[in-house]
This record gives C-alpha cells, sequence and structure tokens, in this order.
C-alpha cells in the first residue's frame, strides 16, 4: 500500500481565514488534538513574524508529541541581508523543532514585481536559505510557492527554482497551487513534467479558489506525490485549503493509500468539531464525512432505502469517520422515517 504523509497546516494557514484568531492557549490544544489523529507533520506557525508563534514554540519545548512532528515556517531570506544574519532565517533555526519548511518564490511575477529583484538572485536565495538551515541540523522542505502560475508563465524558470532548492538540500519540494486556480488537468501535466526533470519526494499545497482544492490534491496523489498539505475544515485564507476531512477519508477509503490508522480515522468527526469549537466558529453541518448531515436522510423513499439497505444512499459507513446515520422527521417524510 502507498504511503502518503499528511501535513497538517491548521495552526499557520488555518489561522489566515478570515474568521479564525487563535491564542497560544487555542494552538497548543489543536496541536496535541491533531498528534492524536496521527498526522505525520503539524506545521505550527511562523516563528519569524509573528510573537505569537514565538510563544507557541517555546511552549512546545515542554509537551512531547506522540506521533507528529511540529515544524517551524518561514521565508527565505531577504535579498539585502546575509543567511546567517536573516532575522527570520535565525528564528527558524531557534524554534526547536527538527524540521523546517521555506516558501520561496516559483513565479517570475513575483520575484520582479513583489520582490524587486532579478530572477538569478532570487535563485541564490532560495538556495542559500535552504543549504544553511541544512547546515543547521534541519530537515527542510521547501514550499514552491505560486508554482503552478509560474509554471504557465515562464516554466524553464519554474523549474529552475526547484533544482536550486533540491540542490541546496531540500528533503521535499511541495508544489503549491497558491492563487488556488489550478485546474486538475493543468496539475496534471505540470507535475508530470515535475517527476520527469526534477524528480525526488514531492508535495502538494492546494488553495480551493476554485473549489478544486480536494480533487487537485487526490489528483497529485495519484501521479505519484508522497506528501499533502491540508488543514482542518478547510480553513485558510480566502476560500480556504485543501480540506483534510475529506481529503483523509478520501485516501484512506477510496484510494486505499495507507495514511493514518483505521482507528484514528474513526476519530476524525471529533477532531473536526474540536477544531471549529476552539476556533468559535458554527461547525458546517453539511460538511461531507463529518458533518452532521453527512448522512442524514430526509425524504421516504430514501429512509426506506437506507433502513434496508445502508449502501443505498450512503456511500461509505458513516462510522469509518466517527459519524452517524439519521433519520429526519418532514412533511417528506415516509412511513419509514417513523420508529414501530
Amino acid at each position: 500500500m502507498q504511503l502518503v504523509e499528511i501535513y497538517d497546516t491548521t495552526l499557520r494557514d488555518g489561522a489566515q481565514s478570515e474568521d479564525v484568531s487563535f491564542s497560544v492557549e487555542d494552538k497548543l490544544r489543536i496541536a496535541q488534538k491533531l498528534d492524536e489523529l496521527g498526522l505525520h507533520y503539524i506545521e505550527g506557525g511562523w516563528p519569524g513574524a509573528n510573537p505569537k508563534d514565538i510563544v507557541f514554540f517555546e511552549e512546545m519545548k515542554r509537551i512531547p508529541l506522540k506521533s507528529a512532528k511540529l515544524v517551524a515556517f518561514g521565508a527565505t531570506r531577504k535579498s539585502k541581508n546575509k543567511v546567517s544574519q536573516d532575522p527570520n532565517i535565525k528564528a527558524l533555526a531557534e524554534a526547536g523543532t527538527e524540521v523546517v519548511t521555506l516558501f520561496g518564490k516559483s513565479w517570475d511575477l513575483h520575484v520582479t514585481e513583489a520582490l524587486g529583484i532579478t530572477l538569478k538572485k532570487n535563485l541564490e536565495i532560495i538556495s542559500d536559505s535552504i543549504a544553511y538551515l541544512c547546515s543547521q541540523g534541519k530537515r527542510v522542505f521547501y514550499d514552491a510557492e505560486h508554482f503552478f502560475n509560474g509554471y504557465l508563465a515562464k516554466p524553464e524558470y519554474a523549474l529552475k527554482t526547484l533544482e536550486a532548492a533540491k540542490r541546496a538540500g531540500a528533503e521535499c519540494i511541495i508544489l503549491c497551487d497558491t492563487n488556488g486556480g489550478t485546474m486538475p488537468w493543468q496539475l496534471r501535466e505540470a507535475l508530470e513534467v515535475v517527476q520527469r526533470e526534477i524528480g525526488g519526494q514531492l508535495g502538494i499545497h492546494t488553495h480551493n479558489d476554485s473549489e478544486m482544492a480536494v480533487a487537485n490534491a487526490l489528483t497529485a496523489v495519484e501521479i505519484g506525490v508522497t506528501q499533502v498539505q491540508g488543514t482542518m475544515n478547510g480553513f485558510g485564507e480566502r476560500c480556504g485549503n485543501a480540506n483534510l476531512c475529506s481529503l483523509l477519508p478520501n485516501l484512506k477509503l477510496k484510494m486505499k493509500i495507507n495514511c493514518i490508522a483505521d482507528e484514528q480515522l474513526k476519530r476524525l468527526r471529533e477532531v473536526s468539531h474540536f477544531v471549529s469549537e476552539i476556533a468559535n466558529l458554527p461547525h458546517n453541518k453539511h460538511q461531507p464525512y463529518v458533518g452532521d448531515a453527512a448522512f442524514a436522510h430526509k425524504g421516504g423513499i430514501h429512509v426506506h432505502a437506507v433502513r434496508k439497505k445502508a449502501e443505498t444512499y450512503e456511500h461509505v459507513a458513516p462510522s469509518k469517520i466517527g459519524n452517524r446515520q439519521r433519520v429526519l422527521i418532514s412533511d417528506y417524510a415516509g412511513k419509514s422515517n417513523l420508529l414501530e
């Protein structure tokens, strides 16, 4: 069975959701709950940019995780700084995590317009930032921000940024659909080129601006990606990130891919509701798999069938993700909706 590592970014990318504001205590509680779910990596935040996250990483040094590895996130160095003196890089080195995720620019538009530097300088920044953290004993993952936009605009350069990251020692290169506008067929075409030209361990990080985040992540896994990033309940900036509450059961139950244990999957609904509660947000009852309405049956014909054979209107057994079947009473009900 293919192994896929699950990388949760609820505490960083999810916290960028418009309606979410986690305290340090919130983040500590969520991190421990995510660890119970059996995820491989938990991205705790950005210690170089947020004082709250500096406190969080200090507190986490006293809280051992059972299965997950805590990850510190940050940017490649600023162009004007020496890598060893860059505050963000230093904060990552001092965060106390074995694994660090760095993001850098893959899209030439961002390099020349947002950063205001040359394409060559960007390659140097990617390379020496990763190499320095590797020299400090860190395992480094590289988030290739806006990779798919960059590939569409200037494929040769986008691939050069990945080459620079790999040569510098990045353990895993994560292709990011940062704007969330990539279609599955576009993702497939680009990813197949990356596999052929770059190789090594690849990951996927997708946003949901086109309602394709989960579909794109699953497409990437089908092609051969072995790390999937996402957030609980799809929390994230703008329209959110790939929803782990859909990704995990789809990987495990539909694609038969080893990602978490069966017993851990049974806790998915519990963890999903826990994260919403900590975020002080109502849980989306219509969310697939974990929502209260995910296995709720209202129409009389549906209920008549499902009481005989659940598979008639349920694509998986709700107990596999810790949910339950519900039968509703309404003017659409038939005799089968009522207990005899």
